[in-house]
């Protein structure tokens, strides 16, 4: 089906054409030249200005026969000659109809005219007399034109539907004040069903005009959920009194994806893909949307074909590499800032309403408990609680490093929290002998910490796994801290989607700020508050802990004391994860288009096609095999768009399968290059 081509995407256009005031057929050779532009850069739909045939500010020549003729004349060349273009065209011209002239927006394909919609609101004050000349949509009568010889809908109350090509591509109409006003007709299109809206106008500019211009395009997009392809005029239309600057904008969801230049003197052709299929996904989960009292204006809809195609395309739109991250240094540090002073608050909340002044926290020198710590330290100092109330534990293990114990102790101490170190392998070592267990094989009778240890690092490479060995030492942490004081957790979203917890270890905790916050972005967020909020030693062993090799340091180190367990070549690289889980649960995306948008994508390393869709099959399975972890999460703050709370965003069976998603990447072609 074409549709799973596309991936839910379809590419729409904002065309800015150069014009001759009252010069129909020179404004239809610039259509036309965009349309061959357009076509060849595989546009689906295009919009055109505000009676963009005949000119915006004809004034009184509105009304005289020759302009209104020739308008028609121009019109009757468009559809003949603009044939050869496969998609959907919106063009602004003056109509007569009944004795009555509307501003209307013509709505054509390949030759066949689908409808004309009339502009609803008329601006009569300041620089604009539109009422002198037209007649608003409500005066309109017949519901079909007889217009160069075919049958047309004539109204206000037409959409253009081509859900049999692209399930949810409904196409809504208005013109240039629509939008202005207190309720736009763009809002009533969209209840009905209308994913992307179109409006032609013509737009003066004066001082600051752009800037509230773009602001409601951005809102109107996001209050609708749907794309907002919006153009004006250009530069060619000034006269007189008026300038007009060619402003085109194309908003989905409340993001501006693009805009042009003003003021520029040439044809201009804005274009960018529009992720329906995420725009249905959000309306459906947003289940107030359709909440509005029922509309007493029926809605009339055109069939259009969208242009066949059979494979997936480059996107003409950008696909963040890392979705959780914002970019551009300014709103990086602005937006961690946010998310730092939201944990701090939530932690503060829980602890004024408990009361309770004690609090105990794992140090391990690896960026989860840093950020943690940090977050403790600045809730404590803004409820006026010494820091001597945290107590801080590193607890090394068989699998600890130097350079993270010397990064936990130098924490805790350039922090002046009371830091205490508690070695945990003689207490991890009889409780392996009560159960009888032989790590990797090895008997325990008569060894000691000391002979253990030395057997661990003589390991083989190959010989390296152990979970009972692990979750000893992960439990035995938890159970030391739980009997310190009220436990600080230090768990982040992406190891809680993976599974990559040991259930009532490092998973359990009385209050965890981490709990909503990506790995990706854990990782920012401590070199935000290295660079930001501390200086010094401080900032320099913050830095350092930033550039560690994520492990949760569980199994033997080697010869050498060096970390030989690496969490990303074990579960997977956490960007592509953090990748994964976002469009996953953001937008319900589906395993093909997760891989299609991956490989539009760029990564701090190059991943190739089997190699991404290998880890994506790895995500899913652990996503849906641990989801018995997620069912019993301790509170913490949500701080983004996605969370695992049970509790709030994500209500899901222990016990689902992943089949379906996994043999979805099994059956799909590799993403296109």
């Amino acid at each position: 089906m074409a549709h799973t081509a596309r991936h839910g995407f379809v590419r729409v256009a904002a065309a800015v054409p150069r014009l001759r005031v009252a010069d129909c057929q020179f404004n239809v050779d610039q259509t036309l030249s965009l349309l061959e532009r357009a076509g060849k850069d595989g546009v689906d739909l295009i919009v055109f200005p505000e009676l963009g045939i005949t000119g915006y500010t004809c004034g009184d020549l509105f009304h005289q026969d020759a302009l209104q003729r020739d308008a028609l004349c121009a019109l009757a060349r468009l559809l003949q000659s603009g044939a050869a273009y496969p998609g959907l065209v919106l063009v602004g011209m003056p109509l007569l109809v009944d004795q009555q002239l509307f501003n209307t927006a013509i709505v054509f394909q390949k030759g066949r005219l689908l409808g004309a919609v009339p502009k609803t609101y008329l601006p009569n004050y300041k620089e604009f007399y539109e009422a002198r000349w037209f007649a608003p949509g409500s005066r309109a009568r017949p519901q079909t034109l007889s217009l160069l010889d075919q049958a047309v809908p004539f109204g206000t109350d037409l959409l253009f539907d081509a859900q049999a090509d692209l399930p949810g591509l409904v196409v809504g109409v208005e013109i240039c004040e629509d939008l202005w006003v207190p309720i736009p007709p763009s809002g009533r299109q969209a209840l009905a069903g209308a994913a992307v809206l179109f409006n032609l106008s013509a737009s003066n500019e004066i001082i600051g005009k752009a800037s509230y211009r773009r602001q409601m395009v951005n809102d109107q997009s996001g209050r609708c959920i749907a794309a907002y392809v919006y153009t004006s005029s250009g530069p060619d239309e000034s006269t007189t009194d008026l300038v007009f600057g060619g402003h085109a904008l194309i908003a989905d969801n409340g993001s501006l994806l693009c805009e042009t230049p003003r003021f520029t003197r040439d044809n201009t052709l804005l274009a960018v893909d529009v992720d329906i299929a995420r725009l249905v996904n959000d309306r459906q989960r947003t289940t107030s949307y359709f909440h509005a009292p029922e509309q007493a204006q029926p809605w009339r809809r055109v069939s259009f074909t969208l242009p066949p195609t059979t494979q997936p395309r480059r996107l003409l739109r950008a696909v963040e590499a890392h979705p959780f991250v914002p970019a551009g240094a300014h709103l990086l540090a602005e937006r961690c800032a946010e998310i730092f002073h939201t944990q701090v608050a939530g932690l503060a909340k829980r602890l004024e309403h408990t009361g309770i002044r004690n609090l105990a926290l794992g140090v391990s020198g690896g960026l989860d408990s840093t950020l943690a710590l940090l977050v403790g330290c600045k809730t404590l100092d803004l409820l006026g609680i010494p820091r001597a109330r945290l107590s801080a534990l590193t607890m090394p293990g068989f699998g600890t490093t130097r350079r993270t114990r010397s990064n936990a102790l130098d924490l805790m101490r350039l922090l002046q929290v009371p830091g205490r170190e508690i070695d945990i392998r003689p207490l991890c070592l009889e409780e392996l002998k009560a159960l009888g267990h032989r790590p990797f094989g090895i008997d325990l009778a008569g060894l000691d910490v000391d002979a253990l240890s030395e057997r661990l690092a003589r390991l083989p490479a190959d010989n390296r796994s152990d979970l009972i060995f692990e979750n000893v030492q992960a439990r035995m942490r938890t159970s030391l801290l739980m009997n310190t004081g009220f436990v600080i957790g230090t768990g982040d979203l992406s190891e809680l989607a993976l599974g990559w917890c040991t259930y009532n270890a490092d998973h359990m905790s009385m209050y965890n700020p981490n709990v909503s916050i990506p790995k990706t972005l854990v990782r920012f967020l401590v070199r935000w508050a290295a660079e930001h909020e501390f200086a010094g030693e401080v900032r320099s062993t913050l830095l350092d802990i930033v550039a560690t090799r994520i492990s949760p340091e569980l199994l033997p180190v080697g010869a050498a004391g060096e970390i030989v367990q690496e969490t990303e070549s074990v579960i997977g690289p956490y960007e592509l994860h953090d990748f994964f889980l976002f469009h996953f649960l953001r937008y319900g995306a589906a395993p093909e288009k997760i891989l299609y948008l991956a490989s539009h994508a760029t990564f701090d390393r190059v991943y190739g096609a089997d190699e991404i869709a290998g880890w994506l099959r790895l995500f899913y399975q652990r996503f849906f095999a641990n989801q018995f972890k997620r069912s019993c999460l301790p509170d913490g703050p949500k701080v983004g768009s996605i969370s695992l709370s049970p509790r709030g965003d994500w209500r899901m069976p222990s016990d689902a399968a992943a089949r379906a998603w996994v043999e979805s990447i099994t059956e799909s072609s590799e993403p296109d290059a």
